[in-house]
């Protein structure tokens, strides 16, 4: 029973793999870039919302209706004053943008904060730690459950909002040529700014779960960008659901190896994901050869 358990607990991790990544496959997805600030801005809200947390003495969920309609403002101001213009150069552009973008995000929370880290659960009670108990070796914390129900409840919205809203075309419209849609009046760089917005509002719910279930500090964000990246390609890029899969795919790896040996957390996680990487590349999947030259050629 104890493998079930392990499997269960990966099973549950893999929600908030989904969660993270899923900001990370939208913008790859509608503007072919990777966002290799993504995982700082995700330590970005947590900070956020212990700050406020912290001085109103408010739940993190409360703290969320601050937090959310700011990095929806971060991801559109993103869009329209970095990457936009930086994409104008070329693809390679974009990421050492981001990658600049992550060191400022970095160093700032480093000189705000210092190197002390950081946690939600304080503010949370008994969520972070009450569980359901099946049996002996079988239980379910009631945190853990309630992250992979918001990382549903976040993928099927997107879903809908993708598939029957009219901006929700729009998007899928511009992701898949964004010159043609502009000869049917689709403002491709409004989409995008949306879209940005979009993915980080998925972030910060992101940033959230990451504060309330673990600890953090200012140099949490490239740990966290890892797994998201490992969960969009093991899951496929671009694919909401197939994030799901790929978080699920790399939680039960990470939890199985965690309890084949102490170090194999980390370690059972990347040899998936490069197994993976593998065999679709041998395959002639998608692997990260074909997602750079996919870059490339958005961007010429």
């Amino acid at each position: 029973m104890i493998w079930v358990n392990q499997v269960l607990q990966g099973i549950l991790l893999g929600g908030y793999y989904a969660m993270l990544g899923c900001g990370l496959s939208l913008m790859f997805g509608v503007m072919r870039i990777i966002n290799l600030a993504h995982g700082s801005l995700s330590v970005l809200a947590a900070y956020a919302l212990w700050v406020v947390a912290e001085r109103l003495d408010v739940s993190p969920f409360v703290a969320l209706i601050a937090v959310i309609p700011a990095m929806a403002l971060v991801g559109w101001g993103l869009q329209t004053a970095v990457l936009a213009r930086s994409l104008r150069a070329g693809a390679l552009v974009p990421l050492l943008a981001t990658f600049g973008l992550a060191t400022v995000i970095d160093n700032g929370l480093f000189q705000t904060f210092g190197a002390d880290t950081r946690s939600l659960a304080p503010y949370i009670d008994t969520l972070s730690y009450d569980s359901w108990v099946i049996s002996d070796d079988v239980a379910i914390g009631y945190l853990a459950a309630l992250t992979f129900a918001t990382a549903l409840l976040l993928l099927g919205g997107l879903h809908v909002f993708l598939m029957r809203s009219q901006l929700g075309r729009a998007i899928r419209a511009t992701a898949e040529d964004p010159d043609i849609a502009g000869l049917v009046g689709v403002d491709a760089r409004a989409v995008h700014a949306l879209a940005a917005a979009l993915a980080m509002i998925a972030v910060g719910i992101a940033g959230a779960f990451l504060g309330m279930r673990a600890t953090f500090d200012p140099y949490a964000g490239p740990t966290q960008l890892i797994f998201a990246f490992e969960a969009v390609v093991i899951g496929g890029v671009g694919s909401l659901w197939g994030t799901l899969v790929g978080g699920i795919v790399l939680g039960v790896a990470q939890s199985v190896g965690a309890q084949i040996h102490p170090n194999g957390f980390l370690i059972a996680g990347h040899l998936v994901f490069l197994a993976i990487l593998i065999s679709r590349a041998s395959a002639g999947g998608l692997g990260v050869g074909r997602l750079l030259r996919s870059v490339r050629g958005r961007g010429a």
